[in-house]
């Protein structure tokens, strides 16, 4: 088995691209001991601070049982939570068990890893200088905006589902479409509770601007969830959402996923991907966004592309 060591400072050094000699049923080849008595003073107070930031923002706008697994399972202020504490909970509760990683892995071994119920979780912690945005997800995104959530029993479920529809994917090179799903579900969902709609999804429960952007913000649409619409959905990963898609409940989620996609795939195929900001003749829409934000992150986008085109022209002619 190859040996990943990652690097005593924690710094996040890049994606994991190469399966190597990785195979189906190595699900501990990117595995790595989160060597918690490593962490520094400075990266508890990392910590500290992000949780801090969170909960003073989170309140009235996660689902309900945020702040009560949160608890449960020990996740507090103080110090970067011990993997092995948070299992000790977790596990008997979900038959989950979280396993560090030293940073984003490819899919495949990502999807063997939540198909047998292990949620990996990056062990390094971001920068003073990251603290407001990190593309990569680290301890902090996955610990406190994913695992609470894993302490449903339905929502459990669904991830272990996720997890083997993914493989089944690869082997139909679906993976783009299955993608969309966890992005818009597991990373940017929100839910349809009885005091209104709340914010289920990690990627916006570990974001202090996404938090209140999701909810608030008359720019971005928020239309009912529906599977197939959402597998033809692209989406950019550095940018608030155009558009969010709104379940009623864990088991309206898990449900939905539980027929065959394959026949999905071959179906979305013949169809147009739906660009972010736009709606489609099936949506069931709650909010019509604005499309205020979603037009000036385009032409920062398109700015950017630009940019980069002249510095690459500029290095050619050098």
């Amino acid at each position: 088995m190859k040996e990943i060591t990652g690097n005593s400072s924690r710094v996040f050094e890049g994606h994991y691209s190469d399966l190597g000699d990785w195979k189906r049923g190595d699900i501990d080849y990117f595995v790595v001991p989160q060597r918690w008595d490593d962490y520094t003073t400075e990266e508890h107070a990392i910590w500290r601070d992000l949780y801090h930031r969170q909960m003073e923002i989170l309140p009235g706008r996660a689902i309900s049982l945020f702040m009560d697994n949160l608890k449960e399972l020990g996740i507090a202020a103080d110090r970067i939570p011990d993997f092995d504490d948070i299992n000790k909970i977790l596990k008997p509760k979900t038959g989950w068990e979280v396993v560090g990683v030293p940073g984003p892995i490819p899919v495949e071994p990502f999807f063997e890893l939540l198909a047998n119920r292990r949620f990996p979780v990056g062990t390094f912690i971001r920068t003073r200088e990251q603290f407001d945005y990190i593309q990569e997800p680290d301890v902090f995104h996955d610990l406190f905006g994913h695992v609470p959530i894993l302490f449903d029993p339905v929502f459990a479920d669904y991830m272990e589902a996720y997890g083997k529809g993914g493989l089944k994917a690869a082997d139909h090179k679906a993976v783009y479409m299955i993608g969309r799903l966890y992005w818009y579900t597991v990373e940017f969902g929100l839910i349809q509770e009885e005091d209104g709609l709340r914010i289920y999804g990690a990627g916006i429960l570990s974001s202090p601007t996404e938090s209140v952007f999701s909810l608030e913000s008359d720019s971005p649409n928020r239309i009912k969830f529906d599977v197939k619409r959402l597998l033809r959905s692209r989406f950019f990963i550095d940018d608030f959402q155009d558009t969010y898609h709104v379940i009623e409940s864990f088991d309206e989620l898990f449900e939905a996923t539980k027929p065959d996609f394959l026949p999905y795939y071959d179906e979305v195929r013949k169809l147009p991907t739906i660009q972010p900001p736009e709606l489609a003749e099936s949506d069931v829409v709650l909010h019509k966004g604005t499309g205020e934000y979603a037009r000036k992150a385009a032409e920062n986008r398109a700015e950017r592309q630009k940019q980069k085109q002249e510095q690459e022209a500029a290095r050619k002619a050098e």
